[in-house]
Order: C-alpha cells, then sequence, then structure tokens
C-alpha cells in the first residue's frame, strides 16, 4: 500500500499540517492506481472539520471505463466511506475523531485493462467544503460582502486551530514532564541498585579474605 500526504501550501493549495486542519484547504490530485495494489491519501484533522471529497476515474476509452473501490477510514479505523465497482463518487463527512483520516483506493480485480487506472480526487477541507453560493443566496450577500465573510470564517478557523494546538502542547507538555519524571526515578534507582550491589560485593569479599586469613 502506498501512502501519500496531501502537499504543503503553494500558491492554491493550503497546507495539511494541524493548523491548518480547520482552514480552507482544497485539493486536487491525481492518482495512477496499479492493477493491483493500493494507494492512499491521508491528512491529520482535529475535531468537527467538515470534510468533501470528489472522485472520478478518467479514461481514454470513454466506452468502458476501468472501475474502483475506494474506502475511508477514520484514526480509530471506524469506516466513514465504502463503495465498490465505482467510477466516480463523492463522500463527506464531519471529523469526530482527532487524527489521520486515510482515504484509500485500487482498482478493481474484474477490469479488462490492466494498465493504470488514473484518478482525479478533489478534497476539500474546513470552510473550502463549505457551500458559499448558498450562503449567499440565505444572507442576501454578494460580491466583496461575500468575500468578507469568507475571510471571517478562515480566521475563526485559524482560532480554532490555534486553541486546538495550545491543548496539544499542554498535553505534550505533560506527557514530557511525565517521562522526566519517571526517567529521573529510574536513574534514582538504578544507582541504588549499583550502589548495594558493590556494598554487596566488598562484604563477601571481605568475609572471603577473612576465612582464608589473608586479612
Amino acid at each position: 500500500m502506498i501512502t501519500m500526504k496531501l502537499p504543503p501550501f503553494f500558491a492554491i493549495l493550503l497546507c495539511t499540517s494541524p493548523f491548518w486542519g480547520n482552514a480552507p484547504v482544497t485539493e486536487a490530485i491525481w492518482l495512477n492506481l496499479p492493477p493491483s495494489g493500493t494507494k492512499c491519501v491521508s491528512e491529520e484533522l482535529h475535531n468537527n472539520v467538515v470534510v468533501l471529497a470528489d472522485y472520478v476515474v478518467v479514461s481514454d476509452d470513454h466506452s468502458s471505463a476501468p472501475t474502483i473501490s475506494v474506502k475511508v477510514s477514520s484514526p480509530y479505523g471506524n469506516n466513514l466511506h465504502h463503495k465498490e465497482n465505482a467510477t466516480h463518487g463523492q463522500f463527506a463527512f464531519t471529523t469526530q475523531e482527532a487524527g489521520n483520516y486515510l482515504a484509500c483506493f485500487w482498482a478493481d480485480a474484474h477490469n479488462p485493462s490492466k494498465a493504470d487506472v488514473s484518478v482525479n480526487l478533489d478534497w476539500k477541507t474546513g470552510i473550502a467544503a463549505k457551500d458559499w453560493e448558498t450562503v449567499a443566496r440565505k444572507e442576501k450577500i454578494e460580491g466583496v460582502e461575500l468575500e468578507l465573510k469568507k475571510l471571517e470564517g478562515a480566521v475563526e478557523a485559524i482560532h480554532e486551530n490555534l486553541l486546538y494546538l495550545k491543548s496539544r502542547e499542554s498535553e505534550m507538555r505533560i506527557v514530557s514532564e511525565k517521562t522526566n519524571s519517571r526517567v529521573a526515578w529510574f536513574s534514582i534507582m538504578s544507582l541504588g541498585v549499583c550502589i548495594s550491589v558493590s556494598v554487596l560485593q566488598l562484604w563477601h569479599l571481605k568475609r572471603f579474605f577473612q576465612k582464608k586469613k589473608l586479612i
């Protein structure tokens, strides 16, 4: 199985690190699936992040497009989407667990052609997955006002991620302090054991030499 992380921030694509886990992220990537084997795309997300993705098989022969199977799973292995014999599809969910979300694709065994299968995946998370056209119609906004609304949502998402990173840093600090404390106590216990063994060895040697009347 081949797993790829979504690429970092560029002019169009936005990074997928935890800092941007709920910020506007949109990824359009190509996957070339071998006749046998699996390719996966993963992204680390925290709780309450909206994920929306569309996938479609791209074939030169439009009369008989090959089919694929798709499986999306959560960090704890929960099945979020599973489809077989598909040429296109969509999955959407709101994350309930923090961690690495995995979308795996593989070509179906009954495909007549043994060539690689090309799949286009459009992966959106956070604000990018929001239906802004519906928001604009509902709130009767457009143009600059709509763009400001998007920016407001992005700022709120970044603020939430900062709070998330702060809580993660606090958790990691607590774990680090506990680990350091345990290592310190283990070192003290090891030193105590070494000293005890050395004292016992000296006592044993002293008794041995006394029995032999060497001292």
